[in-house]
């Protein structure tokens, strides 16, 4: 693929000839990465995981879409980082045959929209605690993209585990018919997690903020001595880094309660000056 075999989309009628267009052409499956642009390494990763995943004879689009009702007040979203011609470039090196890139009145074109889905209990924990509303406004926002696009495949990332399980129970409980595949986080050369906000980051406050990776890796190698001894292992880095963790959780990787033994999964959330971080880990419990 080059630049000149990825269209892009910037309105609902765009999207629609130009997937039919796409269809018409090259009739297998089709898989989307729904992103809100700033593409970095992790983005690519998920763009090769659906070209792996629908193969030569597929098609793979890409969304970027800062979706305003996952922010709350007081939060990012308008100093959200920004760029579409970067975006779009890094999408066609990567084989991306459709980029989807709506304005905000194209997606709410009357304004928030009244009917929102809530994201029941599993929404209210984590990062439903510390940001209410979030998981309503990006499962909102998922439907309605995956309304749009009409996928067979959605590909997200393990980096935000949390929404990764949020959207399977989604498009389980209500039916969807897309198939939802997770891709391993993509780690800098440090450890940190490759995430938009990084780059908010000084060089010391990126220092400090690898002890979040750091307290994770200690807590999946003390993995087979318990659920306590991992969390004990994961909170001694944090607390030598001088880290206040938002939450230092073992769950079982549907975010249930962790089991005694067996597969569970491992998550933190703290501030780094002014940054917010997470970041997860898969752990094995017990011997």
């Amino acid at each position: 693929m080059t630049a000149a075999t990825t269209a892009l989309a910037r309105s609902r009628q765009e999207l629609g000839d130009l997937r039919c267009e796409l269809l018409r052409r090259r009739p297998g499956e089709l898989a989307v990465v729904m992103t809100m642009g700033a593409l970095h390494g992790g983005h690519t990763a998920l763009l090769q995981a659906a070209r792996t995943r629908v193969g030569p004879a597929g098609r793979v689009m890409a969304t970027i879409f800062v979706n305003p009702l996952q922010f709350g007040p007081g939060e990012d979203y308008d100093r959200y980082p920004r760029g579409l011609d970067a975006d779009v470039a890094l999408c066609a090196e990567h084989g991306t045959d459709l980029v989807f890139a709506p304005g905000r009145g194209d997606m709410y074109p009357d304004g928030p929209p009244l009917v929102q889905l809530h994201a029941g209990p599993l929404g209210d924990e984590l990062e439903g605690a510390a940001r209410p509303r979030h998981f309503a406004g990006v499962l909102t926002v998922v439907a309605k993209l995956l309304g749009l696009t009409r996928p067979d495949v959605a590909v997200l990332g393990e980096k935000d585990y949390q929404q990764l399980v949020l959207v399977r129970r989604m498009v389980a409980d209500l039916d969807l018919g897309v198939d939802v595949l997770g891709v391993a986080t993509v780690r800098d050369a440090d450890g940190l997690a490759l995430s938009s906000r990084n780059r908010w980051l000084s060089a010391d406050e990126r220092t400090t903020a690898q002890a979040l990776p750091a307290a994770l890796r200690a807590g999946a190698a003390a993995g087979r001595e318990g659920p306590a001894a991992s969390l004990g292992a994961a909170a001694a880095v944090l607390d030598a880094a001088g880290l206040q963790p938002d939450y230092l959780t073992l769950r079982s990787p549907d975010l249930g309660p962790a089991p005694p033994a067996g597969a569970a999964r491992l998550l933190v959330a703290a501030r780094v000056g002014t940054v917010r971080l997470i970041d997860n880990t898969p752990v094995l419990l017990g011997e």
